[in-house]
């Protein structure tokens, strides 16, 4: 069915204020109803009358741009969510995955996409100033202010005239339930101890020559606050580490390389953290409200996959790995990181319909049965006993995910080509029905242009196409179908739902109910795989830091232990005195 199963089709837009970190100060709102033209026009002091009479009706649907700030505001104003909302701006993704935008994906580029007219750019900047300023408004101001809100709203009636035929309804609906879900991510947050954030940056320049001194006691590769290439080269031979190189021959020093490489030399962490801190942390850039809570726009279906792709600078998951021990619940409450088990082994084990995948992915280990499948170890082969062999298998199935070739998983197990290439054909003649399937997304891919997601999440080709790209694009794309839809689960059976994180969430709770609650989401998100997979489960594994304790990351924690170590010092300096 379309949108003819609607009573009513209110297309929305909000005016509000909102200072990094803070919740929203609403303005405004209007309202227009799709099919007759009925106008609702509430300006701030009129919301204390209550909710539009329209969201009490079950048969109505609700549209907005990018409805995430929308349904904000209806959380802030404590009005009922809609039970039917599609998100114009997701739809517009969809319809143009993977295309050229040429005026991008705001709703003026949606607009210029189908040649529809618009405010002016510059007008829409002045009264978004206008609004931002915060008031008092005068009489005019106001009527301004609920003109320019009207004119987002009566271009949402011309933009769905143009998509409404384009529109899958009913995946829509569902895409619309993660957008109510991400409002009130972002409304939630993330706990962040605020205290020490304000030491991290009221003694940041101090501690940046303190943590050289620190690194470099271990990996002494910096002259002042300068990384010297020449010593790090003569740190690699003396530790007989084989680095990746540049065409040209000179070393790789992309962050990617260096965040490969420690993973298989920890004690390189520390290095990498700091080279990343010192050229691109910028910690005033990170929001944290009066509240102590972390809240940024989570972007979601920014990506191609259709993930969330928040700003690196301003969610707390997205700078240096160390700086997430920042991440704290408050006294009484505890957090949990609940995350998929070799989420993407696991979807293309249950998509390709492989029985030796799936086989390997419900032993627990399906690093170690693959080795054990392709008969490189015994049958009682465990983790203590062929670690090495479970490593490198594990790389080769990390490689077959993220499209590396036989050199560059060369270079991430530290052996030779050939070892390489054996571990690659090995994964091949082991798994031929995954393979027979990956082969055939590709020429699928090639056939149609396009692919698409279980629920239908697209991507169309323009120009040149990445073969690795597309063969992966199923694990990640219905990856993060898979978050959506838990995420969706989540926010709707009452669980605290802090942040989604690629193949993870962040959940809160108070102390003594956060085990209940964990195993509450686990099996959310066990549910959320079957329903993508067809009935194929997938496992969870969660990390609980109860108050007084800190999320930890182990890639990180030695650089959060230097870290420590150079306030405290710093601290002990400032109490001594001159």
């Amino acid at each position: 069915m379309g949108f003819e199963r609607f009573s009513k089709i209110w297309m929305v837009d909000f005016e509000f204020i909102s200072e990094p970190g803070e919740l929203p100060i609403v303005v405004c709102m209007v309202a227009r109803e799709y099919r007759t033209g009925e106008v609702i026009r509430v300006w701030e002091n009129e919301f204390c009358l209550g909710p539009p009479t329209f969201l009490s009706d079950q048969e109505c649907l609700v549209v907005a741009y990018f409805a995430s700030a929308e349904m904000g505001c209806f959380l802030e104003l404590g009005w009922p969510l809609p039970n039917n909302l599609i998100d114009l701006y997701v739809e517009f993704r969809a319809l143009t995955n993977g295309m050229p935008t040429p005026c991008g994906n705001g709703l003026l580029g949606a607009l210029a996409y189908f040649g529809l007219s618009s405010i002016d750019a510059v007008e829409k900047d002045e009264m978004r100033e206008l609004v931002l300023s915060g008031g008092p408004w005068s009489e005019m101001h106001r009527l301004q202010i609920l003109d320019y809100c009207q004119t987002d709203v009566d271009a949402l009636i011309k933009l769905l005239a143009k998509m409404e035929c384009a529109v899958d309804v009913e995946r829509a609906l569902v895409r619309g339930r993660y957008m109510i879900a991400v409002a009130v991510m972002e409304r939630i947050g993330i706990p962040v101890d605020t205290e020490y954030l304000g030491k991290l940056k009221e003694k940041w320049n101090d501690l940046k020559s303190d943590l050289i001194k620190k690194v470099n006691e271990v990996c002494p590769v910096f002259e002042g606050v300068t990384f010297k290439l020449n010593r790090f080269a003569e740190y690699l031979v003396g530790h007989q580490i084989a680095w990746p190189r540049l065409p040209t021959g000179g070393l790789d020093l992309k962050d990617s390389t260096f965040k490969s490489m420690a993973l298989r030399f920890p004690e390189l962490n520390p290095l990498r953290e700091l080279r990343y801190a010192l050229s691109q942390l910028r910690l005033a850039e990170l929001p944290v409200g009066s509240d102590g809570r972390n809240r940024c726009l989570l972007s979601p279906f920014r990506a191609r996959t259709g993930r969330n792709q928040p700003s690196n600078s301003k969610f707390m998951f997205g700078p240096s790995v160390w700086l997430r021990g920042l991440i704290k619940p408050s006294e009484g409450f505890a957090i949990a990181y609940i995350d998929w088990s070799q989420q993407e082994f696991g979807i293309a084990a249950a998509l390709s319909g492989d029985p030796l995948m799936q086989e390997a992915y419900l032993s627990g280990d399906p690093y170690l049965a693959f080795a054990k499948q392709a008969g490189a170890v015994p049958d009682d082969a465990t983790k203590q006993t062929h670690k090495l062999e479970r490593e490198q298998f594990k790389a080769c199935v990390l490689a077959v995910q993220y499209g590396m070739g036989a050199e560059a998983l060369a270079d991430k197990i530290g052996q030779p080509v050939v070892k390489a290439r054996q571990l690659l054909k090995m994964h091949r003649d082991t798994y031929r029905e995954f393979w027979k399937w990956s082969d055939s997304v590709l020429d699928n891919a090639h056939l149609h242009g396009r692919l698409w997601t279980v629920f239908g999440w697209p991507i169309r080709l323009s120009g040149e196409a990445n073969p690795r790209s597309l063969q992966n694009f199923p694990m990640q794309a219905n990856g993060a179908e898979m978050l959506r839809i838990a995420c969706s689960l989540m926010v709707e059976s009452g669980i605290t739902l802090c942040a989604p994180i690629h193949d993870a969430v962040l959940i809160e709770a108070q102390a003594d109910q956060i085990d209940q609650e964990v195993t509450r989401a686990k099996k959310l998100m066990a549910e959320a795989s079957a329903i993508v997979l067809n009935g194929f489960h997938l496992r969870s594994d969660a990390e609980i830091y109860r108050y007084p304790e800190r999320y930890s990351d182990e890639r990180g924690s030695a650089m959060w232990t230097f870290v420590m170590e150079a306030v405290n010092e710093l601290d002990c300096e400032a109490s001594d005195g001159p």
